[in-house]
């Protein structure tokens, strides 16, 4: 086994396998998180939905675990255990108290590498995702984000739903559910987090005995990631549904992915001085002074290929075109004006905050680890303060310059019928 870093509070081991555990003992808490990070999201399916539908199938059980046993056991235990399936990555997580973990990792351990798969739990399955599509679909706000992406990322597996569409899902087999699960959850793909109450040996000797042996792997027909669309002028929808009340504007850019993280920060903080917080530039504006919209958000979100930002507002429909004028206006002046040092160190203070309190418990701390040693680098992970400090006005007037662009971005505007 080969230690990789030392550069922040956890420890970095990769096994012999290929195998990648991060691990970090707490002594102040009673419990252990076991939290395993597979690169096998949506983006590297070749059929739309199978990487969603394989977490639900992962608990129905292997050769030796009936379904549903997983979950008593680890309920019987006082623990809790869930998962969710992201663009970039699958992850599943355990929480138990540190006397119980190794009681109940081994469980999940075999059911992420051996997961049979039977075809009458892959027909009852699929029901429930069915209707989770359904459901979604119903979502006013769920439809307007995902026009967004489909019109900012074309053919790019980024704009299609994580859940797939029911005409996909119905075309799968469990066949294929099964190749695409031997195929990337294997070792070399795999990341296992551990932090609580635990040693370091008593953590690597627990995950090597239950993180084996790994399933036979298969090959899936490989997925041609499409490269992302140039964007030479706004790309605007218009979608109108029935019953519904208030309007929605969503408009959004397309950002630099986990290679560019420096810049991706960067954008985070113009989300927050934009919209997020009653002090916010669009929130003041648009809902407290001139009372057009009745809600104002931004977002910010990184992934792998293209972090997405996005800024989203419920309204009247009468407001729609003026609105949409105002936000075009106000990007523009990030990129003509520099903020002022106050409103800089507003932004700087929520989001350092922000991050100590996502970091305060091992849940908290294991997912983070996970998610930058799945997209790219797990010592970024303790660099996001320190970068947001950096940051200067003439930076983010850049940034702004860089990725705001007024004539590469989406919009999709939803209306009642």
């Amino acid at each position: 086994m080969q230690i990789l870093s030392e550069a922040f509070p956890a420890t970095v081991i990769e096994l012999d396998n290929g195998l990648r555990v991060i691990h970090q003992q707490l002594t102040t808490t009673p419990v252990v998180v076991t939290d395993v990070w597979v690169n096998a999201g949506a983006r590297r399916e070749p059929w739309s939905g199978t990487a969603h539908f394989l977490e639900h199938l992962i608990f129905k059980g292997t050769k030796r675990i009936p379904p549903g046993w997983f979950d008593y056991v680890v309920e019987n235990y006082g623990g809790m255990t869930n998962a969710e399936t992201s663009y970039d990555y699958a992850h599943f997580f355990l929480t138990t108290a540190g006397s119980c973990w190794r009681d109940t990792l081994p469980y999940l351990a075999e059911l992420l590498l051996q997961a049979e798969i039977p075809e009458e739990e892959f027909l009852c399955e699929r029901s429930v995702v069915l209707e989770e599509i359904r459901e979604m679909e119903d979502n006013p706000d769920w439809f307007a984000f995902q026009a967004l992406c489909e019109s900012l990322y074309e053919e790019h597996p980024y704009a299609r739903s994580i859940l797939g569409t029911e005409e996909e899902l119905l075309a799968r087999s469990a066949n294929e559910i099964r190749c695409f699960h031997r195929t990337y959850y294997q070792p070399h793909n795999m990341t296992v987090v551990v932090v609580g109450n635990i040693d370091q040996q008593a953590a690597l000797e627990g995950v090597k005995s239950a993180f084996h042996p790994f399933s036979v792997p298969s090959e899936c027909p490989k997925f041609e990631i499409a490269p992302l669309p140039r964007l030479t002028s706004p790309q605007r929808r218009e979608v109108r549904l029935p019953n519904l009340e208030i309007a929605r504007l969503v408009m959004g850019w397309r950002g630099v992915g986990i290679a560019g993280w420096k810049d991706a920060v960067g954008l985070d903080l113009l989300s927050v001085l934009l919209a997020q917080g009653s002090g916010s530039r669009l929130v003041r504006e648009l809902r407290e002074e001139k009372q057009l919209a009745y809600e104002v958000g931004s977002a910010f979100s990184l992934q792998q290929d293209s972090s997405l930002f996005t800024i989203n507002v419920w309204l009247h429909p009468q407001n729609l075109e003026e609105v949409e004028q105002i936000l075009r206006d106000r990007v523009l002046e990030l990129q003509s004006k520099p903020i002022s040092i106050t409103e800089l160190n507003r932004a700087q203070r929520l989001l350092c905050n922000d991050y100590i309190f996502s970091t305060e418990t091992p849940g908290q701390l294991a997912g983070l680890y996970g998610y930058y040693s799945t997209l790219g680098t797990v010592e970024l992970s303790v660099g996001y303060p320190q970068r947001i400090q950096e940051l200067q006005p003439e930076d983010l007037q850049h940034l702004a310059k860089t990725y705001l662009s007024p004539q590469r971005y989406a919009l999709t505007v939803m209306k009642p019928l």
